[in-house]
């Protein structure tokens, strides 16, 4: 695959506040990337330098290797072959559903317009909605609107500003796949941005985690969890605990509940003082083990429980267990950790 979008050392400030900072990253054709963080880190921004509507202040970006910005031009916004789905997904209200999808394509014959409305319609799932107003719409039917309206155009990519955030927690992941699906379908490439792991993993094939202005790792949702470059990024991703340890010999690691071997990555040196990351799914309930734990607190998710452990030392740990093992907090449970990707990082 060639790279569709290149967002190669950007800078961009209000000011002298400094949003993006000499931030790189690459999208390959076909790909769907969403850009991570909490608010404020820049990624929203990143979205509108792509789309036009801010200038550069360094660097450059390209699709299909035509420049579209750096610091010196900016192709316009409607040059750009680009599509955006807004949060609040910017539907005219005196439009129909079929009118706002087919708002962009004034340029085409009247037949093929049809044509195209008609497709994306059946694409979004919306035929017997071509009448109706935005108004008479759920917000889930709206976003799919708005999606299609995006789409109508062919874009050569699309960008969406935090899609799902106006949406209940059930529809937003059952639409946030849809959307996947939808794009996948289409073969269009796109980025989102979002505060919600959940939805990032559940849409994109990479996803770049975004701390003030600066992208600390743009991966795989898989190696985001289990490869971590930064304590950052390791304690942003999921849910774990950093627990204390002792390089014990060559690959060796030593922690409160014993040594592993073999697993330590390159860098560490005999005796050094490291902090090991344990995720619930390392912690592994057996009542066979010698090694025990406290509970001391635990949340019933219906499928499993999510253990909240205490280890002899006092350190706490996090474990997932199934649903059938109902243990009562106070109780002692028999644990062993499964490290198949060992995150470690030397003492700070």
């Amino acid at each position: 695959m060639s790279a569709l979008l290149e967002f190669s050392a950007v800078s961009h400030a209000y000011g002298a506040r400094r949003v993006i900072d000499s931030m790189s990253f690459s999208l390959q054709d076909g790909e769907i990337g969403c850009l991570l963080g909490g608010s404020g880190c820049g990624k929203t921004t990143v979205l509108r330098c792509i789309a036009g509507f801010e200038t550069l202040g360094e660097g450059e970006i390209r699709l299909s290797g035509r420049v579209l910005a750096d610091a010196a031009m900016a192709v316009p916004a409607h040059q750009r072959e680009i599509g955006m789905v807004f949060q609040d997904y910017a539907l005219f209200p005196h439009l129909t559903v079929e009118d706002n999808i087919g708002f962009g394509l004034s340029a085409l014959a009247r037949s093929e317009r049809k044509s195209r409305v008609a497709a994306m319609l059946a694409l979004v799932g919306l035929v017997s909605y071509a009448k109706n107003y935005p108004h008479e719409l759920s917000g889930g039917q709206q976003q799919r609107v708005a999606l299609a309206r995006a789409l109508a155009t062919r874009p050569r990519l699309l960008l969406l500003d935090e899609p799902f955030s106006n949406l209940d927690v059930d529809l937003r992941e059952r639409l946030s796949r849809e959307v996947r699906d939808i794009l996948k379908h289409e073969g269009v490439s796109a980025i989102l941005v979002t505060h919600d792991q959940h939805e990032a993993f559940a849409v994109a094939d990479k996803v770049g985690v975004m701390q003030g202005g600066a992208l600390l790792q743009w991966a795989t949702p898989y190696q985001l969890y289990h490869e971590p470059v930064s304590r950052y990024v390791a304690n942003f991703i999921g849910q774990g605990v950093l627990v204390p340890g002792k390089v014990s010999g060559p690959r060796c690691l030593t922690l409160e509940v014993g040594e592993f071997c073999g697993l330590l990555p390159l860098g560490f040196a005999g005796g050094d003082t490291v902090d090991v990351l344990l995720r619930p799914d390392d912690v592994v309930h057996d009542d066979a083990s010698e090694q025990t734990a406290v509970v001391v607190d635990k949340v019933f998710r219906g499928a499993d429980f999510h253990y909240t452990l205490a280890l002899p030392s006092g350190q706490h740990v996090l474990a997932q267990v199934g649903s059938h093992h109902n243990h009562a907090i106070g109780e002692s449970i028999g644990i062993r950790l499964e490290l198949d990707h060992l995150i470690a990082f030397k003492r700070e």
